[in-house]
């Protein structure tokens, strides 16, 4: 696997640990958007995009993320133990959409995202420095 292209596009607001979001080209041939650059204690960290999980209402079908009270649907009291647990005993409220299977794959990710995320830092002190677009038409990679 090669990656051809890191996409960078830094966040605003410097209290958030939130850094940046950034999309992956890989072998000019697959991108994978909203990749966020998270600071932790240890450093930088790259979050995979995901999505946060959902079940249906037991009345009428009605679609609704684990935390809600209410049905989105119909407005009745969802239960409160609708949620899976993991295996840290904790719940888990959102499921990776893309993301490496093995730590070698992680890493190579994470060290190429986050090279081009302290690129982009020193892009941005630069005088008549433009942000770089995050687009969602694809057009614009080929």
């Amino acid at each position: 696997m090669e990656i051809s292209e890191v996409r960078v596009k830094l966040i605003e607001n410097k209290n958030d640990r939130l850094k940046a979001f950034c999309s992956v080209t890989l072998d000019n041939d697959f991108v994978i958007r909203d990749i966020k650059i998270i600071e932790g204690g240890g450093g930088y960290f790259v979050a995979m995009p995901s999505r946060k999980r959902s079940d249906h209402c037991a009345k009428c079908g009605g679609k609704n993320h684990l935390r809600a009270k209410y049905c989105n649907n119909c407005g009745s009291h969802l239960p409160g133990d609708r949620d899976q647990r993991g295996i840290t005993d904790r719940t888990k409220l959102h499921a990776d959409i893309a993301h490496p299977i093995n730590p070698v794959c992680r890493d190579k990710l994470q060290s190429h995202i986050v090279d081009a995320f302290h690129r982009e830092i020193e892009l941005s002190q630069q005088p008549g420095y433009r942000p770089v677009a995050l687009s969602d038409d694809c057009t614009d990679l080929i």
